[in-house]
């Protein structure tokens, strides 16, 4: 048996499970519905969309898969459970998207080299199915969204905001193209969803690989968590900070601190983590308590006595 009982190192998130499994169905249906509709058309921007759709149904199954797996208790060789494959698979979704989004760009150039008939009806009926679609999802990810916190359903969001401006563009694409007679809009429209695509997948890839890299998440302020820690009486100094996300909102804190001699030890560790969790929502923080005199910091703990003598 392991003790974790300051962070459960799992995730239900019963909400975010349904809204996938509705979100999944859904989309697999329609990137069937605009493959057919994209190749019976010849149209690169409903094809480039349905690329992308099918980009989705892989980062759904990813994200389900993360979820599921999420729930598993930690081990002794995975302490923090499985909570990290969230971060993993929003890491290769954005990553499968960037590499969409090129494809997509180089064959839109191919066709402004080699214009190409298009059937814009067939086009502009299928875009108009695809924007119904994908505007239902969108709203009921964002709902979902408000309810659980989750960088799964975050980046599948965005996936189908994507979507939804791509399912405009292609019907922005036919109107143009019955109006005019221009067939190169058709993969000019498709290069824009293009780049729409690359920044949606380059924000989750950034996004990810912070948390992978346990850089300091954006929402705090480590100088004012020390200054915070500094404060708490009988702190005479802090180092060794490091905070981290393990996955979306779940954090852990560790720090070093020195503690005056006329102060008991495990009330001031008690007073900073109470400090933590209700200013911060900072659950699972470590901290150590060390004595200048008694442990080696090199010339940082020289420092420290110098300038504190009564320490």
């Amino acid at each position: 048996m392991y003790d974790y009982h300051h962070l459960p190192h799992v995730k239900e998130q019963s909400k975010s499970k349904k809204t996938l499994w509705i979100t999944l169905f859904l989309t697999l249906f329609f990137t069937i519905v605009e493959i057919v509709g994209g190749i019976a058309s010849n149209s690169l921007a409903l094809l480039s969309d349905s690329a992308h759709m099918i980009s989705d149904v892989l980062a759904l199954g990813l994200s389900m898969l993360a979820i599921y797996l999420a729930t598993r208790e930690p081990d002794a060789k995975r302490t923090f459970g499985y909570l990290r494959f969230e971060i993993i698979a929003s890491f290769l979704n954005g990553l499968a998207l960037a590499i969409i989004a090129i494809g997509i760009l180089v064959e839109g150039i191919h066709r402004f080299i080699q214009p190409q008939n298009i059937d814009f009806k067939l086009m502009l009926i299928i875009s108009t199915i695809g924007l119904i679609v994908n505007l239902v999802l969108t709203l009921v990810l964002s709902r979902s969204m408000k309810e659980e916190e989750n960088l799964n359903v975050q980046s599948a969001l965005w996936h189908f905001i994507g979507d939804l401006l791509s399912s405009i563009g292609v019907i922005i694409s036919s109107v143009l193209i019955y109006f005019t007679g221009m067939y190169f809009f058709d993969p000019l429209i498709s290069m824009v969803i293009a780049v729409i695509i690359f920044v949606g997948g380059a924000k989750i890839i950034r996004e990810s690989f912070l948390i992978l890299m346990e850089s300091v998440p954006e929402k705090f302020d480590l100088d004012e968590i020390r200054s915070e820690i500094s404060k708490i009486e009988g702190v005479e100094d802090v180092h060794e900070l490091h905070l981290w996300a393990i996955s979306t909102d779940h954090y852990s804190l560790t720090a070093h601190v020195f503690i005056h001699d006329n102060i008991q030890t495990f009330c001031v560790i008690l007073a900073i983590n109470e400090m933590l969790k209700e200013k911060y929502g900072i659950a699972h923080a470590t901290i150590q308590a060390e004595h200048a005199s008694f442990h080696n910091h090199g010339e940082y703990g020289k420092h420290f006595l110098e300038t504190h003598p009564a320490h």
